[in-house]
């Protein structure tokens, strides 16, 4: 009697068990980029403007209460059973069964997909600093889709046609920058006369936006748990 080959099923099953290779180097990466990302350099400092220095702070502890014990959570889960491709959604589906998991599944695609375009728009604001010359050149108002919309386009044809790798190692470039970029930040300065004379910890702007408000911006950038679990678990 034959038996039969199990050689497929061998080898499919020390994929799923090794993944794509990519190490754990990737998936810290790709979870710090994302914390120390838009947010932190175009919204921290109209927080600490909107509701002092303390309220940011206060704003930070409110949402790693939030994030801290949802690690917990989902390392506990991933100590008790492999996840597999899907992150997030296959956790839930297979804690809480189809109907759920499928029922949140769609709204964590639409998280992921609407964040794209968050992305590439904190990206296109970077280079606002060119309006000048741009409306000195061409004649015409600087506008973000000029940039965002290009990019987008780029990054999906670049996705499509060299895959998950190019991304792996743009992260290192990502990290190196970010990395730079905060060592500058801690070693500058304040430019010559805006400076104040003194940092209080409650002091804020006389027309600021409520706290709600400000923690509802802010609050993104410390909770992106649910970026860095797809690639986590294929990776």
């Amino acid at each position: 009697m034959s038996h039969p080959d199990t050689s497929a099923n061998s080898d499919k099953a020390n994929g799923s068990a090794t993944g794509h290779g990519f190490g754990t180097a990737p998936v810290f990466l790709a979870s710090v980029s994302t914390i120390l990302g838009a947010i932190l350099y175009l919204r921290f400092g109209y927080a600490v403007a909107h509701t002092g220095l303390a309220g940011t702070l206060l704003i930070i502890v409110l949402a790693h209460s939030v994030t801290i014990p949802t690690a917990l959570a989902i390392a506990e889960i991933a100590t008790n059973r492999r996840v597999e491709g899907g992150g997030a959604y296959f956790i839930i589906s297979r804690s809480f069964g189809t109907t759920i998991g499928g029922a949140i599944g769609i709204t964590l695609f639409f998280s992921q997909a609407i964040s794209v375009g968050f992305y590439m728009i904190a990206f296109a604001k970077a280079f606002e600093v060119l309006m000048p010359y741009w409306t000195s050149v061409l004649g015409d108002t600087y506008r973000i889709q000029y940039i965002s919309v290009p990019g987008t386009m780029a990054l999906a044809a670049l996705v499509l046609t060299r895959g998950a790798k190019v991304g792996v190692g743009m992260l290192w470039a990502v990290a190196v920058v970010i990395g730079a970029s905060l060592i500058l930040f801690w070693m500058g300065s304040a430019p010559e006369g805006q400076a104040p004379a003194s940092i209080g910890l409650l002091e804020r702007i006389d027309v600021r936006d409520p706290f709600m408000l400000v923690f509802a911006t802010v609050f993104p950038a410390p909770s992106h748990l649910a970026s860095w679990q797809p690639p986590s678990s294929a990776w």
